[in-house]
């Protein structure tokens, strides 16, 4: 009953349902993709499941429809990023926000292209939008990278540094921020191997990943986001 009731209270909120859909949709195109390569008995059953993951993905495309909002709040909340310390840092999240912010339109635009409400060309809009996408994420790696060199950094102080409580209580926190950090870090790899997938023909490995890998660096990535979802909200609720 507490799962369900977990299940229940996340499925409320937005991001908890895209993450649910995210990770069904690229759970079915993995299984869907084995079943049609793999067991051609079962190959009808892999078609549904592929046939379901593309609806799924479909859905999720039409959600962010509404996110440009949300996205242009958080960049102009963010701004030049002055609280932000750590110059690499700084410059890399703003890049980092303007290639989430110009994705939006740009597959709103190839959206509506194949819905044939605009009369252009969606393939080069898909192109662009998943370019941002890509970029992005690359910029989200090399943030991740940086991070967890800098964090290991202050792990490397001597021993005797981290004697008292209110000291080993900082190295379990800066432990915790280095395995966040890694697991987006992962995640976001997972998602730029998909990313370049998508891109046109020729541009490294484009157009050369089967379905189930497809399905399974997405499935991958999803559970990812989905446990530091869980242990974000555990963090934030075990605090005073």
């Amino acid at each position: 009953m507490v799962a369900l009731s977990d299940l229940a209270s996340a499925l409320e909120s937005y991001r908890g349902r895209d993450r649910l859909i995210r990770t069904l949709g690229y759970s079915c195109q993995l299984v869907g993709g084995v079943l049609v390569e793999q067991c051609p008995a079962r190959s009808e059953v892999g078609t549904r499941l592929l046939a379901l993951s593309s609806q799924l993905s479909h859905c999720r495309i039409v959600l962010r429809l509404f996110d440009d909002a949300a996205m242009f709040v958080y960049t102009k909340q963010y701004g030049l990023g002055a609280e932000e310390e750590d110059v690499f840092v700084r410059c890399v999240s703003i890049l980092g926000n303007l290639a989430d912010q110009l994705y939006y339109p740009c597959e709103h635009v190839a959206w509506a292209a194949d819905a044939k409400i605009l009369h252009v060309d969606s393939a080069r809009w898909w192109t662009l939008s998943t370019s941002f996408w890509g970029l992005s994420l690359l910029l989200g790696v090399a943030r991740s990278l940086w991070m967890v060199l800098k964090l290991r950094q202050r792990l490397r102080k001597p021993p005797e540094a981290f004697t008292s409580r209110l000291a080993r209580g900082k190295r379990r926190t800066v432990e915790t921020q280095i395995c966040s950090e890694v697991l987006t870090l992962l995640s976001n790899l997972a998602d730029l191997a998909n990313a370049v997938h998508w891109l046109p023909p020729g541009v490294l490995w484009a157009g050369r990943s089967p379905q189930w890998l497809v399905g399974l660096l997405g499935t991958l990535s999803s559970l990812l986001s989905v446990y530091q979802a869980v242990q974000a909200g555990r963090q934030a609720s075990a605090t005073p």
